[in-house]
């Protein structure tokens, strides 16, 4: 789809486990482009599934670093194909899967300073592979000896647009367990616990809105990007889905899907054996969290169809006929082992703490949503998250449809709940992080940078009398919890 002739813009790439996503955004923050490479579909030379090989062991998961070369080349030759005006992109940025590293052989740096204009990247980088770093050190110290460079996905994919090694931004580099988040530097103990040198083949971090440099002598002359095209840096996936979701200090986003994530906008972070931490992608004064809730829609289904005849009109109407805080009716629905916590079973307690087996169908509709969103303010509360007077909440995923569920979720929370459309988040936060680049060296904030981006839609507002509701009932939520856990793990079978 080409675009008008005078459209300046901004292009956010997304190298995901199944495929690589481009959009380009223009100056209005409107997305006018997209195109994808599925590697699976698109790539099938390369035998993955679900974009990755899984090895004999059944746990070692690697992807062809190839591959992803081979998909950005496809997607800029599909882009030139259909007219897109390349020397109208001012700047790029990226994402990159998380928890994946990438390594260069000794002399690959001069490689990508000497890319040839008239051949494809995946003819000219054919020998770099990628694995973790401690294991590759134990199992392969020669290949590690002759490593000159570790990266990222996301500094992988970064390089590949700078013709030269890219730095490790904080917001990726602090999902790695490697750096002191305060200070954004490695820690010199993990470092030395992995493998020897390894700071060096890490190079310095940066921060996440860095112009890292113009974009590679390469992409101007094959494609025809400006050379005063800049590249900022690329994160994680899930930094980048924080920044295309433009959350703000005190906000808070909820993904209503299968598994159920708690992204946290944190000022002040208390780093939890549960959860992550990185710093925010979009200013490097504060922190962004994590949480991940395996017991999500799949639960809510179960709940659904045994206790509202599989309707979800039915479902909604236990939620309308039941009272906040569900007449001190806590129920607690793992029917897989939960991540947060770590248990497993459904428990269900009177209003007198007594655990019973079974609860009328419309109070068990409401301790099921009640108890998963009171979870999730607990444990995000426990990692430094505090609801401001000026939070919201963010709901995205198939339950975010779901009026009477918003509802409960601006109770339980005491903060207005606002649904969005984040279909390519991690891209479209990308090419917003690029404009934020273009911008951050004069100090403008990254909200002032998005401010013409779609607004989010109000859901729900906190019913009367909620925070009252759930002042009280939150520690005990809590406390009913811990004696869950303390229980003998036989016991919750």
């Amino acid at each position: 789809m080409a675009e008008p002739a005078a459209r300046l813009c901004c292009l956010g790439w997304d190298f995901s486990t199944q495929q690589v996503k481009v959009v380009a955004v223009d100056a209005a923050m409107k997305v006018f482009y997209e195109d994808s490479v599925h590697f699976d579909r698109d790539l099938p030379e390369f035998g993955t599934q679900g974009g990755v090989h899984v090895h004999q062991d059944g746990l070692t998961v690697t992807s062809p670093v190839l591959m992803w070369v081979q998909a950005l080349d496809l997607i800029l030759e599909k882009m030139r194909a259909s007219g897109f005006d390349f020397s109208r992109v001012l700047a790029l940025s990226g994402a990159g899967q998380q928890h994946g590293s990438v390594y260069w052989k000794a002399g690959a740096s001069r490689v990508l300073t000497g890319l040839s204009p008239g051949l494809p990247l995946h003819e000219q980088l054919q020998r770099f592979t990628g694995n973790q770093i401690a294991k590759i050190y134990q199992q392969n110290p020669e290949a590690y000896a002759h490593t000159e460079r570790i990266s990222l996905v996301s500094s992988f994919a970064a390089s590949l647009f700078l013709g030269s090694y890219c730095p490790i931004d904080y917001g990726d580099g602090s999902g790695m367990n490697l750096l002191q988040i305060q200070d954004k530097v490695w820690a010199q103990a993990c470092l030395g616990a992995c493998a020897p040198h390894l700071e060096e083949k890490l190079g310095p971090p940066v921060p996440s809105c860095s112009v890292v440099g113009p974009v590679s002598p390469y992409y101007v002359q094959r494609y025809g990007f400006p050379p005063g095209c800049k590249v900022v840096a690329f994160t994680g996936d899930n930094p980048a889905s924080l920044a295309g979701m433009r959350l703000e200090e005190g906000d808070i986003a909820i993904s209503l899907g299968t598994s159920d994530t708690l992204f946290l906008w944190l000022q002040e972070p208390m780093p939890a054996l549960e959860g992550h931490i990185f710093c925010s992608p979009v200013d490097p004064q504060h922190y962004m969290a994590l949480l991940c809730f395996k017991n999500g829609s799949l639960m809510r289904e179960k709940i659904r169809d045994e206790s509202a005849s599989c309707s979800w009109s039915e479902f909604s109407k236990a939620l309308r006929s039941t009272e906040m805080g569900n007449g001190g009716n806590v129920g607690f629905y793992f029917d897989v082992k939960e991540i947060t916590p770590e248990m497993i079973g459904r428990h269900r307690f009177s209003p007198e703490n007594r655990e019973v087996p079974a609860f009328p169908k419309d109070v068990e509709i409401r301790a099921l949503i009640e108890g998963q969103f009171m979870a999730k303010r607990i444990h995000a509360e426990g990692l430094g998250y505090r609801v401001l007077p000026k939070t919201k909440i963010l709901a995205t995923g198939g339950a975010s449809h779901n009026r009477d569920i918003l509802q409960v979720l601006a109770d339980v929370f005491g903060a207005p709940v606002y649904v969005i459309d984040t279909a390519n988040s991690a891209c479209v936060g990308s090419a917003y992080r690029a404009f934020h680049g273009l911008a951050a060296g004069t100090g403008v904030p990254f909200s002032e940078v998005v401010k013409l981006a779609p607004s989010p839609r109000l859901a729900a507002t906190p019913s009367p009398g909620a925070s009252q509701v759930y002042a009280a009932l939150l520690p005990r939520f809590a406390q009913l919890e811990q004696r869950i856990l303390s229980q003998p793990q036989g016991l919750l079978e």
